[in-house]
């Protein structure tokens, strides 16, 4: 599904969509079984599948077209990556998301600017490719845009995503190490949203009156929205992702700009609307 917003054209590539978490496991500081069978009649079978109980994630990058500039947020887990939580992550070799990159007629060399929302290996990994046994940057041309406190996170803890992921783009100069508040222009800029991780930010997008919010992993699952204490479980900071989670869902509620998510179910886009005492999630149609 491609949109606009303005003058903006939005389209993703995904990676995967899969069945990926019990919803015990990915929120394990909550029960949470009552309210898994109270809405189950709408999870099922896009947001939760029916057989495994498991929820259901989409893993995609967004391609940003502006007037001026061609943007990728987020890069996906990528090919021979290194991944000791998931199995069907590392060193995979499925290059299908590449292909359906150059399929959408996204040149690499032509790629601006990449926009890391933060650095876990699920937003990061086709940030780089492994060519004659060294990772070398995908998009040769374009500036990583990464907010220094989520590189200096990475870079302490030294991360395998940052030594495939994001250091190859250091050493040839192409990583910019921003302020959480940083602004590309009139049309595209940053939000500081920690909590998931300790630099994660939120990209805006605005062009003719109208907007739209790429909202990273502030927010996994449409089940957040109604339930935003909701603790994920590789949050960084949980109690101050849900700060983070409410804050956002209270500021985007009735406003009709668009939000696009990093891993609701396909179409994965959509608005914020109020719901009782909490949000739900009006997915694009």
């Amino acid at each position: 599904m491609t949109v606009r917003v303005g003058e903006i054209v939005i389209d993703r590539v995904l990676e995967m969509e899969i069945p990926f978490l019990l919803p015990a496991d990915a929120f394990p500081r909550t029960d949470v079984a009552e309210a898994i069978e109270k809405h189950r009649h709408w999870l099922e079978p896009s947001a939760m599948c029916a057989e495994t109980g498991m929820l259901i994630i989409a893993i995609q990058t967004w391609i940003i077209r502006t007037p001026k500039h061609l943007i990728l947020v987020d890069t996906c887990i990528g090919c021979d990556k290194t991944n000791h939580y998931f199995k069907d992550w590392h060193q995979r070799s499925d290059t299908h998301w590449y292909q359906a990159l150059l399929a959408k007629g996204i040149n690499p060399a032509e790629v601006d600017y990449v926009f890391c929302t933060h650095l876990h290996g699920d937003h990061c990994g086709w940030n780089t490719r492994l060519i004659d046994g060294r990772w070398v940057p995908t998009f040769p041309n374009a500036k990583y845009i990464i907010a220094k406190d989520e590189v200096d996170h990475v870079a302490a803890g030294n991360t395998p995503a940052y030594q495939e992921s994001v250091l190859p783009c250091i050493e040839t100069g192409q990583v910019m190490a921003v302020d959480t508040g940083f602004t590309l222009d009139d049309q595209v800029w940053l939000e500081p949203t920690i909590g998931h991780t300790p630099g994660h930010v939120a990209v805006h997008l605005q062009s003719r009156g109208e907007k739209a919010i790429l909202c990273g992993d502030l927010i996994h699952s449409p089940l957040q929205c109604l339930y935003p204490q909701w603790e994920y479980w590789i949050d960084f900071d949980p109690k101050q992702a849900v700060q983070t989670r409410k804050h956002f869902l209270e500021t985007q509620s009735e406003t009709n700009n668009l939000i696009l998510t990093a891993h609701f179910p396909s179409p994965s886009m959509g608005f914020v609307d109020a719901s009782e005492n909490a949000f739900r999630f009006r997915f694009l149609t």
